[in-house]
């Protein structure tokens, strides 16, 4: 078992002028098949003019990452770094870092993904949180 912190970025597209992008980093025990075990969430929305480079991905990680276990090692997908190489990546940030390769680290990450979608979603609608649904959503 190790520890790793999947981390997924909504958002890196323009709408209505402002990029709005929602960081997830989820902090997991993991085995080379099977999530053992779920540690922490931390969420962080960021916003911006200009379309995020590279160096504003890691800005936004690392933030992102704060209080979490700092001996994990961070797991991404590569096309979330712009499918640089491993090599150029990890020596930008402060802390281990790697682009998944096992189940374990493909599951983890989708977890991180659903939160980020659905925090930005959620911050986004910037209303009162509701149990009732929107009509649209059973539109299909």
């Amino acid at each position: 078992m190790f520890d790793i912190i999947a981390v997924d970025i909504s958002g890196r597209h323009i709408e209505n002028g402002e990029y709005f992008m929602v960081c997830a980093a989820v902090s997991f025990s993991v085995s080379p098949d099977h999530i053992d075990k779920t540690h922490q969430v931390n969420i962080r929305h960021f916003t911006s003019s200009n379309a995020p480079e590279l160096t504003d991905v890691v800005e936004m990680v690392e933030k992102t990452v704060e209080g979490l276990n700092p001996q994990a090692t961070i797991v991404m997908e590569a096309g979330d770094m712009f499918n640089k190489p491993q090599w150029l990546v990890t020596g930008m940030f402060s802390r281990n870092f790697k682009y998944q390769e096992s189940l374990s680290e493909r599951r983890a990450i989708e977890l991180a993904h659903h939160i980020s979608v659905s925090s930005r979603r959620l911050l986004k609608s910037r209303g009162p949180i509701s149990l009732q649904s929107n009509t649209e959503d059973y539109s299909k």
